[in-house]
């Protein structure tokens, strides 16, 4: 696909040198290139044209990837494409095995003369459905679906040309390839609305007089606090501030423009103020498929303080942020750390730097992670796009979005 790889190639630098920040950029333009690459696919003579795809689309997601493999809204992305790409294909297989007529044994010579389209028995075509409309992996439906000895016999018994045949492939594949392009088309507008029905679900938790603890800032906070505002709910937020981004200064800043009364608070703070709070309601980097979340570092200090005061922790997310993969997944990077000044002023602390124990090793040492690992049991409730739902309903939530076939993205050998 010559025409798209200077796009993969720019949008692979720009994740690598982390170009493009937060996942909701991360999963839109994600999308967008996603849409590129099967608008772009030629169509070639393979019997299996939606394996082609998927297979154009694993290529690219791989280099995606690898590119960044902090940023879990990629591979959520392309394996929602992937997805797409099996639902349209059975769709139009579905669509197929309508078209033909299915008879029983009759003695109804009406019936026979009149109907002169290919007739199948209902044995033959019940045989016929299971094989092809079955719910198997996505390797088992994108192989060649082998057509029965009845079938053939029926087919070649009305006269079909191969011209027929070949023209009315031709028109399958280019409307397998129009129809996953307009269900990409679908799941950006998805992306880019998912804040709308989020933050209509505000005036149902939120409720008169509140105090809400939130950390840091999230635009999916944000935005369900100025709904419920906008509703005239009257509450007051305190804001811790996210050290050492002091990302919640900005939140509360912005909150106050929308007249919330606002209190910030630092991290340290969050257990002696738990006790005057009503609600927890936080934003995350990743929902995963056994209900955890991945949200900025010192989330699992919020959420234990909540945990024990019997606060609700309430976590807001777009559907783009639910990943397949378990915290114990391989490609699951908890642990990135990032530089050490955020933290310190190296000026300041340079005649530390040169001290060291015997070995070598120096005496000062900085961690700055970047996430917190918060398990399901402290989460209350998850509101998304779709509606609320518990920890535990996770997993079934993510089973209609992506395809257990595709937790691991990477292209089928052609050997």
């Amino acid at each position: 696909m010559p025409d798209v790889q200077p796009l993969v190639s720019d949008f692979v630098l720009k994740l690598k040198r982390r170009k493009v920040e937060g996942s909701h950029a991360v999963a839109r333009q994600t999308a967008e290139l996603l849409r590129s690459v099967v608008s772009q696919h030629r169509m070639g003579s393979s019997a299996n044209q939606a394996a082609a795809l998927a297979d154009a689309v694993r290529a690219v997601g791989e280099q995606l990837i690898a590119a960044n493999p902090i940023e879990l809204a990629v591979g959520n992305i392309v394996r929602r494409v992937l997805h797409i790409i099996k639902e349209e294909d059975i769709s139009s297989t579905a669509v197929g095995i309508e078209g033909l007529s299915v008879t029983v044994d009759s003695d109804d010579e009406f019936d026979s003369q009149h109907d002169d389209r290919p007739t199948l028995s209902a044995a033959v075509l019940a045989a016929h459905a299971r094989n092809a409309l079955r719910a198997p992996s996505l390797q088992t439906l994108l192989e060649d679906i082998p057509v029965s000895p009845a079938i053939s016999r029926t087919a070649s018994s009305t006269g079909d040309s191969d011209g027929k045949s070949k023209s009315g492939d031709k028109s399958s594949t280019r409307k397998l390839k129009h129809d996953v392009i307009a269900a990409i088309g679908d799941l950006i507008d998805e992306i880019d609305s998912c804040y709308e029905p989020i933050s209509e679900q505000a005036v149902e938790l939120i409720h008169q007089n509140e105090v809400i603890l939130t950390l840091g800032r999230s635009r999916t906070v944000k935005e369900f606090l100025y709904a419920a505002k906008e509703k005239k709910r009257s509450f007051r937020v305190f804001v811790a501030e996210g050290a050492p981004k002091y990302q919640g200064h900005v939140l509360a800043k912005e909150l106050v423009e929308k007249g919330v009364q606002t209190t910030v608070i630092t991290d340290s703070a969050v257990f002696a103020m738990i006790s005057r709070v009503n609600m927890v309601i936080v934003g995350a980097h990743a929902i995963m498929a056994n209900g955890g979340v991945i949200a900025p570092v010192g989330m699992n200090m919020v959420a234990l303080a909540a945990q024990r005061h019997a606060v609700p922790f309430v976590v807001v997310a777009g559907s783009h942020k639910l990943c397949p993969l378990y915290p114990h997944n391989p490609e699951v990077l908890l642990n990135e750390l990032k530089s050490p000044s955020d933290l310190l002023d190296f000026g300041e602390f340079s005649d530390c730097m040169n001290f060291s124990t015997q070995d070598g090793s120096p005496l000062l040492n900085v961690v700055n992670p970047t996430f917190d690992y918060v398990p399901p049991k402290l989460v209350s409730l998850f509101v998304t796009d779709t509606g609320g739902h518990s920890p535990s309903y996770m997993y079934r939530l993510i089973a209609e979005y992506y395809s257990a076939d595709d937790l691991v993205v990477r292209r089928k050998s052609t050997a």
